[in-house]
């Protein structure tokens, strides 16, 4: 080899390493350094028993007790992206430091009828603030990653608040959640009602409407039904796709509800028009969804198992007959859906290969199949005390407080062995605070229908 060449090749060579070396050592000290920032963070504290539970004598005081703390420790003043700070409500501590907008609008109920009408309303404008002009909301505001709310969860850290958070359009499996957006309008109006916030309506109306047409941009023109990509409702770890009956129900309510008060707040044809759409759809979901040879709302064309979320929620929310409200509630308690544990997502598994892979790497598969979740066991409560099914509704309710009792928190999910459901990679959630606001709600509603119970028969 000539040295000219020679010379070439060694300068080629030395250019390369100290590029590599030069590389590795700024990654070395990135990850050495974000390690020293995260060892510094606190440690999580175990979820503390209320100081007065000692107080409470039953054991359903006790649990509604531990759920109200649950829910109030979510709330927190985070910083938005443009300075200003808010009121959020996490979804939990440990994994999900942050707020979803699923998780506060099924929370936002519980937040309610603790009178936490002030961090409902601020919690709420943080997604409203971030509503893009096509009307979709976020599916959270964050600002952390995955990897990094892992690794503070591995290490038993406190996630950091202090840095501002930010919208998050796109799921994990990269499509967009259609329930967001209609939970959020029932969730914004059932505070409005609540709290007498007749302004917050006034104020957001627009804002409502561009939500529902963001929605109708994903409906289909012969049914009006919502169809949605694989991964993408609240069981985001199953790959169902099209018109799901759950994410529909929410789109019937949101409809509904808007439909009531466009009269007070919106245009003199938005009544009429809301209301027509929310009666096309009904019907669409019940031609779509029953069954009545299984005698309830299937899951959808692909899936003909009982889930439970659908299904409740068009019982208390009042979308049913009474006929198909009693045939879902019999058919639940065939299935021992509520046992041990209520309640149980189907009643009968997704076939394997639907589940993500990530789910079955960690030891979760059965994370939207065979586990329970309490947030689906107050809406249990819910249908079968608005079915006027107290003694059942009642059981219920014992059996989601023993078990609060017994953990000390509100788990995220539970095993069929009726413990929190947990594996070598992960852990249940607690508390969580969208169970936690739940719980809260279908104690209300329960007693609220033993008062009135009491009253008329005097």
């Amino acid at each position: 080899m000539k040295e000219p060449t020679r010379r070439k090749n060694n300068w080629l060579i030395i250019s390369i390493w100290s590029a590599l070396t030069s590389i590795f050592g700024l990654l070395f000290w990135q990850i050495f350094g974000y390690g020293q920032r995260l060892l510094h963070q606190p440690f999580l504290q175990p979820a503390a028993l209320p100081a007065d539970i000692a107080n409470y004598q039953t054991l359903e005081a006790k649990a509604l007790r531990i759920a109200s703390a649950n829910l109030r420790a979510g709330i927190e003043k985070r910083r938005l992206a443009d300075g200003q700070e808010k009121l959020v409500l996490c979804a939990g501590l440990r994994n999900f430091r942050e707020p979803w907008a699923r998780d506060l609008g099924f929370a936002g109920f519980g937040l309610v009828e603790l009178n936490e009408f002030q961090a409902a309303r601020e919690a709420l404008e943080v997604f409203l603030i971030n509503q893009r002009p096509s009307g979709q909301f976020p599916v959270k505001v964050h600002a952390t990653s995955v990897l990094d709310r892992y690794l503070h969860s591995l290490f038993k850290r406190e996630q950091p608040g202090h840095t501002p958070i930010k919208p998050k359009y796109i799921t994990a499996h990269n499509t967009i959640s259609l329930d967001g957006n209609a939970i959020l309008v029932i969730a914004i109006l059932n505070y409005a009602r609540r709290a007498n916030d007749d302004q917050f309506i006034s104020a957001h109306w627009p804002a409502l409407r561009r939500a529902i047409a963001w929605l109708e941009t994903h409906g289909l023109e012969d049914d009006g039904l919502l169809h949605q990509a694989a991964f993408a409702d609240w069981a985001d770890s199953i790959a169902r796709r099209g018109r799901i009956l759950y994410t529909n129900v929410l789109y019937w309510k949101a409809l509904h509800d808007l439909a009531e008060i466009a009269p007070i707040y919106g245009q003199p044809e938005d009544r009429d028009y809301l209301k027509t759409r929310a009666q096309h759809l009904k019907k669409s979901i019940n031609d779509h969804f029953w069954r009545e040879d299984l005698g309830y709302y299937v899951t959808n064309r692909i899936f003909d198992n009982l889930s439970s979320s659908g299904n409740l929620l068009a019982i208390a929310w009042n979308m049913t007959s009474s006929e198909q409200a009693h045939s879902i509630l019999d058919k639940m308690n065939e299935f021992e859906m509520a046992s041990p544990v209520p309640t149980r997502t189907p009643h009968r598994p997704y076939p394997n290969k639907f589940i993500a892979i990530e789910n079955r790497l960690g030891g979760i598969a059965n994370y939207h199949t065979s586990a329970a979740w309490l947030w689906l066991g107050a809406w249990h409560v819910i249908a079968l005390t608005r079915m006027g099914r107290p003694v059942e509704a009642e059981t219920l309710l014992r059996r989601i407080s023993q078990v609060i009792v017994r953990d000390g928190a509100v788990h995220e999910v539970y095993a069929p062995n009726g413990h929190y459901l947990t594996s070598f990679w992960y852990t249940s959630e607690a508390p969580l605070t969208w169970s936690a606001g739940m719980v809260v709600y279908a104690h209300y509603v329960y007693h609220r229908h033993l008062a009135n119970q009491k009253t008329q028969s005097k």
